[in-house]
């Protein structure tokens, strides 16, 4: 790893780190605000699938979450970049909620397919058209593959499983755009004018979040909220920078010892 510089900028996890669905991490919204008192820049980097920008950035400000769109990088708008780029017409298995964010994209007589997290589209019929299609050639972008998230009711499927068993049956591989992925963290940092080696990230997901920003350079923090289980920090090497009991702890880290 290069040599650290001064923090400039701290990457923030949205679900499972700020907020567990319309649950806020208690003492957060104090946290982030104390953020802000200092001079680093604050960008908020996400997995969620599950609705568009707008409806996330509605659900963070009625948890009274001082956010602003442009400070949000989500992987929704990584997989629109890469569909753009490669000029498909996309089959989205996506929730109904993220289709806003792929407005004006050409969907019919599909010849790509993405897959997010879908509940409601994960059965045999619609899993087995997109394995007809991956079949006849067309790629397959994965927006992420996490194995599991949190939910209120437990710990959940995430989009991770299904898109493993489409690379299986067709013996391809997915293009992944959301973290872990090092062109991820890379894309979030771009317009702040700091390194890799000057960020931090605070996550839940040991590989995804903390794995992924150490591996394209930064310092990551674990936090015992969200998805955590027992012992998640030893599933990565080399181990998070620090882990610790939630996102407010994480900052008092930051405002002690990083700045």
């Amino acid at each position: 790893m290069a040599a650290r510089r001064a923090l400039k900028a701290v990457l923030v996890d949205l679900s499972g780190t700020l907020h567990i669905e319309d649950a806020a991490v208690p003492g957060s919204q104090e946290a982030l605000k104390r953020l802000r008192g200092t001079s680093v820049i604050v960008r908020f980097v996400t997995n969620t699938t599950k609705e568009s920008k707008q409806d996330l950035l509605e659900r963070l400000r009625k948890l009274e979450f001082d956010i602003s769109e442009d400070e949000i990088f989500t992987s929704l708008t990584a997989a629109r970049s890469l569909v753009e780029q490669k000029q498909v017409r996309p089959m989205l298995l996506v929730d109904d909620r993220a289709l806003p964010d792929f407005k004006g994209i050409q969907t019919s007589d599909p010849n790509a397919v993405v897959v997010g997290l879908a509940p409601e589209h994960f059965h045999y019929q619609t899993l087995n058209q997109a394995f007809r299609l991956l079949l006849d050639g067309a790629p397959l972008i994965a927006i992420h593959k996490a194995r599991y998230y949190k939910r209120k009711d437990g710990l959940a499927l995430g989009p991770g499983p299904f898109v493993t068993a489409l690379e299986y049956a067709t013996d391809t591989k997915a293009t992944v755009v959301g973290k872990p992925e090092r062109t991820f963290f890379l894309e979030a940092l771009r317009g702040t004018g700091c390194e890799p080696e000057e960020a931090v990230m605070i996550g839940d997901d040991c590989r995804d979040d903390v794995g992924g920003a150490q591996n394209a350079g930064m310092l990551g923090i674990l936090v015992k909220t969200g998805k955590y289980r027992a012992a998640d920090e030893e599933k990565i090497n080399p181990p998070p920078y620090l882990t610790c009991e939630s996102f407010p702890h994480a900052v008092d880290h930051i405002l002690q010892h990083l700045l």
